[in-house]
């Protein structure tokens, strides 16, 4: 039986949305119009504008509304940013970014910082050779210094996540905090695999907030394992490796087919 891939945020969002203790980790999420984007902007000050089919974060967009030096608005996508006095220039210029492809607009989260750069976490969520979900990497993403997204293939560095929060939990806070996202991961695998049930595997995104509080910023149903290879930690890697061998992923273990 083939592995099922879910491309849609706002499908995957809508069902998350169903469990109530999912709800509690998910940013506010709207369909991108104009009437939405201004009235989170109003409502959250910073929102990320997504597209929907959108994968290794590209055509993220932050938006923010700004006071100082003037009121206004502004955006950044990759290392580009510009700035507007309106928000009709803002949409207009949006508008041209995204073409015709369908976004979302959700809000964003002041993400924890080490060394003055943005990170977020993902967690690698698997089924095990016994067909049950299993929680099976956790790894931090440091943003480039001048890009507003995570991800590897965008520039972020992939580290250790106890690297990442040596500024923000003792050791033993942060022990009780991975077991709280990998209860949140499987329970996203549960949720998720009551309407798409070939999924094997799923790659959560999650943002922490300055009091700890974790978001569920995306799900990827196609996640990369290799990132975990950037661990200390080697057996992560080779576990997860050797559950996606076993649900069909990968044949075997290629050398064309390992990353540096």
């Amino acid at each position: 039986m083939s592995i099922q891939r879910v491309k849609s945020k706002w499908a995957k969002t809508n069902i998350m949305l169903k469990s109530d203790y999912l709800r509690q980790h998910m940013p506010s999420t709207k369909l991108f119009n104009p009437a939405n984007l201004k009235a989170m902007l109003e409502e959250h000050g910073m929102v990320y504008v997504k597209p929907v089919n959108g994968t290794f974060g590209r055509g993220v967009i932050r938006v923010e509304k700004t006071t100082s030096p003037d009121p206004g608005y502004r955006y950044q996508i990759e290392t580009t940013v510009r700035t507007y006095p309106t928000f009709e220039q803002l949409y207009r210029q949006l508008s041209r970014l995204k073409r015709k492809r369908p976004y979302i607009v959700q809000k964003g989260i002041h993400l924890l910082r080490h060394r003055n750069r943005r990170f977020d976490i993902r967690v690698m969520i698997q089924k095990n050779p016994s067909k049950v979900w299993e929680a099976t990497g956790i790894i931090g993403r440091l943003a480039h210094p001048a890009k507003i997204v995570t991800n590897y293939h965008s520039g972020g560095t992939p580290m250790a996540l106890d690297r990442l929060m040596t500024d923000h939990a003792t050791p033993s806070e942060l022990a009780v905090f991975e077991n709280k996202l990998k209860k949140l991961g499987i329970s996203i695998a549960q949720v998720l695999q009551a309407k798409y049930p070939n999924i094997k595997e799923i790659g959560v995104d999650i943002a922490i907030d300055g009091k700890h509080h974790p978001w569920i910023l995306e799900v990827n149903t196609n996640p990369d394992p290799f990132i975990f290879r950037k661990l200390p930690d080697k057996s992560v890697f080779r576990k997860v490796y050797r559950y996606a061998v076993a649900y069909g992923k990968y044949r075997r273990r290629r050398k064309s087919s390992r990353r540096k």
